[in-house]
């Protein structure tokens, strides 16, 4: 037994080598380029109700919701317009993308639309006009939120719960249930 303890001190070295090597690829692995507190406060900054100075509450643009969507799929639209847009101009797209008459979106639902992408900083409004011009941040929040809503989301929620044979996402979904019950019961927590 001495014989087997003297040989593996004799190896301390090259384990512990061995061991900051791993430790030193794992975190170079795990090294973030960006700071996630910044993407979840631009998420907020869009999505959360902002109050104004003066008291007034504008609602967020909440994701999923079949409004919202239409508007931040419509900004990209308009970005490269030289004298920018009007309420008149974003209605009828707005319409079709809600699959709605054009009627049937009103010019006062457009105005309050208008103020909430104003005052969440997505769009500008051309001073001593009726007109609006889309952000650096507009443009870009809008064009990542659109492809999630749209590319993402639907794509991951029905690889979630369709009956088919379980691929990737389902697997790791059932994995990651497995491993919180097995911790839950574990801890005396299981019901």
């Amino acid at each position: 037994m001495d014989f087997e303890i003297r040989k593996g001190l004799a190896n301390l070295p090259a384990l512990r080598e061995i061991g900051f090597s791993a430790n030193r690829r794992l975190l170079r692995v795990q090294r973030l380029d960006h700071d996630p507190i910044t993407g979840i406060n631009v998420l907020h900054t869009v999505t959360d109700p902002i109050t104004t100075q003066n008291g007034t509450r504008v609602p967020g643009l909440r994701l999923g919701q079949q409004r919202s969507h239409a508007l931040l799929t419509a900004l990209p639209m308009f970005r490269l317009q030289p004298n920018g847009f009007t309420n008149h101009e974003l209605r009828p797209l707005i319409a079709e993308l809600r699959g709605l008459q054009t009627a049937a979106v009103t010019v006062g639902q457009m105005t309050y639309d208008l103020r909430r992408l104003r005052e969440h900083g997505l769009i500008t409004r051309i001073p001593h006009s009726h007109r609006y011009r889309v952000t650096d941040t507009g443009l870009s929040t809008a064009r990542y939120l659109s492809a999630i809503h749209d590319r993402l989301l639907p794509t991951g929620l029905a690889q979630l719960t369709a009956n088919a044979p379980a691929g990737p996402l389902k697997t790791a979904d059932r994995a990651y249930q497995h491993a919180i019950d097995t911790l839950t019961h574990t801890a005396g927590l299981a019901a």
